[in-house]
């Protein structure tokens, strides 16, 4: 089973994001991964540049923690193209620890 996390409300800053992330969302995604599902995907928002490291950190760490459950995060895109990449990840059990940015402009169905 996968889990989807949709993360909200965070500042504009990458400190600030980052450090709302993990105040409100991190202890969020351990219970997720606590309760057995077999993978998780955190959905964020679209964020300048500087945003990156952090966001890298959070699902590379989360990956390396909880293997063999599989963590990747999407940053961005719309609805559209975040339902196409986790209907993807559900199927693709060897891609973990991955951030994945979306722009929506239709690459086509990754399913094939």
């Amino acid at each position: 089973m996968q889990a989807v996390l949709d993360i909200t409300g965070l500042p504009d800053g990458a400190l600030d994001a980052a450090g709302a992330f993990h105040r409100d969302w991190l202890p969020r995604a351990r219970e997720a991964l606590a309760a057995g599902i077999d993978a998780l995907v955190l959905l964020l928002p679209e964020a300048p540049y500087d945003h990156e490291g952090w966001r890298r950190a959070v699902v590379q760490d989360l990956a390396r923690t909880h293997a063999p459950q599989r963590v990747n995060l999407l940053a961005g895109g719309d609805a559209a193209a975040r339902a196409a990449m986790i209907e993807w990840l559900a199927g693709a059990p060897g891609i973990t620890g991955q951030m994945l940015a979306l722009d929506g402009q239709g690459a086509g169905n990754p399913a094939g």
